[in-house]
């Protein structure tokens, strides 16, 4: 099956790592629908450069709590765009509190977000995919936390790893549809997410991870265009790990860690 994309969604891609994965997908040839939660600035900005690439941009409000409702923004979108060829699920939220500290309702917030939206969006970004019949590709932003949890990260660990066994699952299923499912796992990325929107993240030191540094929204954002493309064929039900090599540094952090102030996160 040849696939050619030509149109995207990219969820939350009003600032970070969804606006830097928007505009990429927009510079390989995509019109691209963006989505914001509180920052309708930021997806117009967004929106804004991805026109100044010669590709079209539709902007909707998108709450992945809204459930199922925000799989609808989906189809609106769709419908704008005059069609569906890649779906970038990228919104999501942390919430930075301790297991025995996490309340209910924080839980459910993290949970809904970074999962239980992201589920719904995906399968109806798929049924359309299927229905079209021209196959399609589906790409979920994780975290390095979708395969090592964090202190004070219990609901956002539970997500994403939840959100990494689900794409794995999609893979599976759709392949026959000509529809691969791949997530890509960020690490530590100069956002506003981690409070460094404004950072260079070269000019920022990390020892802890091997590229010494934080990394930049960019450097996710192509990896994502290369899933999203005809050259990642036949690449799918993969965790891409986009984090300076953060992941590789178990043994050595649990040997060298000299106090014990990790335990407060």
């Amino acid at each position: 099956m040849s696939f050619e994309p030509k149109t995207a969604i990219v969820t939350g891609s009003d600032s970070g790592i969804g606006r830097a994965t928007a505009v990429a997908l927009a510079k390989a040839g995509m019109d691209v629908g963006v989505t914001w939660h509180s920052d309708q600035q930021g997806a117009r900005d967004t929106a804004e450069e991805i026109r100044s690439h010669g590709r079209n941009a539709v902007v909707a409000r998108l709450d992945t709590t809204d459930l199922p409702g925000c799989a609808d923004v989906v189809d609106a979108l769709a419908e704008q765009l005059g069609g569906l060829d890649v779906f970038v699920s990228n919104a999501g939220t942390g919430d930075g509190q301790k297991f025995l500290d996490l309340a209910y309702d924080a839980w459910r917030t993290t949970v809904d977000t970074n999962l239980s939206g992201a589920f719904v969006c995906l399968q109806r970004a798929a049924q359309r995919m299927v229905a079209a019949g021209n196959g399609g590709r589906l790409i979920a932003v994780t975290s390095v936390h979708e395969v090592q949890p964090r202190v004070g990260a219990a609901a956002y660990t539970a997500s994403k790893h939840g959100l990494g066994g689900l794409m794995k699952t999609i893979a599976l299923e759709l392949g026959s549809y000509g529809i691969t499912a791949n997530s890509v796992e960020p690490g530590e990325i100069a956002t506003p997410m981690t409070d460094q929107e404004d950072t260079d993240p070269r000019s920022e030191d990390r020892p802890g991870i091997p590229l010494g540094r934080p990394g930049d929204a960019r450097e996710i954002a192509d990896v994502v265009a290369f899933l999203a493309s005809p050259a990642s064929s036949y690449v799918t039900g993969a965790s891409w790990a986009v984090d300076g090599g953060m992941l590789q540094m178990g043994p050595q952090g649990g040997s060298h860690i000299t106090s014990s102030e990790w335990r407060e996160g």
